[in-house]
């Protein structure tokens, strides 16, 4: 299309000023010099923690680029068109909606905002939406799931631009419905903005992402959390948050209440906790407004029924039968949340991404329920992140586990024996029994080896992922797949 239709489908109402032809045609949008450019190119500068795009703006130049999207002006021969704006991130978001064909409203779409939850709370309400017969995407932490397709993805709510490509590309595939994990970061840096969301969800609330290039303090993290209530139709909130009247304070779109209080429409009763063949067992009664709806849950814990009754909630109120409801939630499955490790051993190993004081928090919480006979946890802590997280998990998994093995997480540019030192701040003052092994497969296989009948090893902090980054380099490293290996290795020596 030209850039003069191009801007024209633009439907935010962002103002802009144009200097030059718009003429020219735009067959794509670029925020990144490393990325293919050419004459029918926009190039968009961003300004980033550690970049800024419009220093890079005469080097596009010079690769034939002559369309360019800026907050402050450029020195650039007089043959460039110029679109000057308030905010360039906006503009991108903007430009490339229109640019895609505006493909969210063609869809059903989802947003989900919340510390904890919101993965899990996904993969819920898809199993649900497709048991009923509606094709749905995710798009989150864990990566990009459509028609059985996965793509990877950098954050976990993708830059605007790829945000719309890829609600495009589900669109043509057939998809009728798409969830996204909604961050603070997304919203701060205008990632989703433009998009009007049919459904929000905020699972719940606590102090994280708060330190340099994230927020800079806990009342920041929230208005960003909160500006999920201005883009969209209806959001479902946790009553049960211990923010919740901060949550919903001028909330300005319909609010529908979900957790155990008598004023939730939407509530989980008669919780049942057990274990059966080493796996972790959960059922409740829904209470959906006027009707009762028992579940068997394929995700362990108090915290799943949670995220379970905002997936139901919103199910509900779609219209999606009760048959579609129950069978979605029982064979939901999701990676690296409260993930059990399918192995014939007389201990339950647990893979979690819990990676803060209030996950790791909830983590125990859950595992408690099903009384097992002692809690080894093995953990570390991510690199160039707040140093509040490394105390803060240290203190929570020392208080509640009955060995702590400290090992390395995604250590990136700092030395991993340094940020054990940080989580020892936190650790030592519980009295926790603890060791440390700075390498995290020998970490695992310690606690592999030591387990006894009915123990729980919980694997806290990487998840889903299927790497280690450590001094910055990406290597593979897949837990669950260590597990496998190193019993089935057992199993073959006789151990």
């Amino acid at each position: 299309m030209t850039l003069k239709n191009l801007l024209a489908g633009i439907k935010t109402g962002i103002t802009y000023t144009v200097s030059g032809s718009t003429e020219q045609t735009i067959s794509d949008i670029v925020y990144d010099t490393r990325k293919p450019l050419s004459p029918d190119t926009l190039f968009v500068c961003i300004e980033g923690f550690t970049f800024d795009g419009h220093s890079y703006a005469e080097e596009a130049y010079g690769k034939g680029v002559r369309v360019f999207a800026a907050q402050k002006p450029l020195a650039l021969p007089d043959d460039a068109t110029v679109i000057l704006t308030e905010c360039t991130r906006k503009f991108l978001a903007s430009a490339s909606a229109s640019l895609f064909d505006h493909p969210a409203e063609k869809l059903f779409t989802v947003a989900i905002t919340g510390t904890k939850g919101k993965t899990s709370t996904s993969f819920m309400l898809k199993s649900i939406l497709e048991d009923a017969g509606i094709p749905t995407g995710v798009v989150g932490s864990t990566g990009v799931y459509y028609n059985g397709i996965f793509e990877e993805t950098s954050n976990t709510t993708p830059e605007s631009y790829l945000l719309q490509k890829l609600y495009k590309k589900m669109s043509d595939a057939g998809c009728k419905a798409v969830i996204i994990e909604a961050a603070s970061q997304g919203f701060k840096l205008h990632r989703t903005y433009g998009i009007h969301f049919d459904v929000g969800i905020f699972t719940n609330i606590s102090p994280d992402h708060i330190g340099k290039n994230e927020h800079k303090d806990f009342e920041e993290y929230l208005a960003c959390k909160k500006m999920l209530f201005a883009q969209c139709d209806h959001c479902y909130v946790n009553a049960d948050d211990p923010h919740f009247e901060e949550i919903v304070s001028d909330a300005n779109c319909p609010i529908t209440l979900f957790g155990s209080c008598e004023d939730a429409a939407f509530r989980g009763i008669l919780l049942s906790f057990g274990t059966e063949n080493h796996q972790l067992k959960t059922a409740f009664r829904a209470i959906c407004r006027e009707k009762e709806i028992d579940v068997d849950l394929g995700v362990p814990g108090q915290f799943s029924v949670w995220n379970a009754l905002a997936a139901i909630a919103v199910a509900y109120d779609k219209g999606i039968s009760k048959d579609a409801i129950c069978n979605g939630l029982r064979h939901v499955r999701v990676r690296g949340r409260m993930e059990i490790v399918p192995i014939d051993v007389p201990y339950t190993v647990i893979i979690d991404a819990a990676h803060e004081e209030f996950s790791c928090r909830s983590l125990f919480d859950t595992i408690k329920k099903y009384n097992p006979n002692r809690i080894i946890s093995v953990f570390g802590c991510g690199g160039n992140r707040s140093k509040l997280r490394r105390y803060g998990m240290g203190a929570a998994i020392g208080e509640n586990s009955d060995l702590s093995i400290i090992t390395s997480d995604n250590s990136r540019l700092e030395k991993t024996e340094d940020i054990i030192d940080d989580i020892l701040v936190g650790m030592k003052p519980t009295g926790g029994k603890y060791e440390i092994i700075v390498d995290r497969k020998t970490a695992i296989q310690k606690a592999l080896t030591i387990a006894d009948k009915g123990d729980c090893i919980l694997l806290i902090g990487k998840g889903h992922e299927t790497y280690e980054d450590i001094g910055g380099i990406k290597r593979p490293f897949d837990e669950k797949q260590i597990v496998l290996d190193f019993i089935a290795e057992g199993m073959l020596q006789g151990n």
